[in-house]
């Protein structure tokens, strides 16, 4: 797996969710705005403490996420 090394989890920042190099910006928001129809520039724009590599580690960590995730059907 790639390094995801501006994630960081920390259970004293935004309740443990996953958050860019230790601000308060987590993942999820970031992906909400990407999936609402922001685009990468826009997220850029809206925190400009942002830099592109954290937009795209975001994105990243997300795919991680979820697949290890299994789906069962009836």
């Amino acid at each position: 797996m790639e390094r995801l090394d501006r994630i960081t989890i920390n259970p004293n920042i935004c309740l443990g969710q996953p958050t860019i190099r230790g601000m308060r910006i987590t993942v999820s928001v970031i992906l909400k705005m990407l999936a609402g129809g922001k685009s990468i520039q826009d997220v850029l724009d809206a925190y400009p403490e942002l830099e592109l590599e954290d937009v795209q580690q975001a994105i990243k960590y997300a795919a991680w996420v979820v697949s290890d995730q299994m789906v069962l059907t009836a």
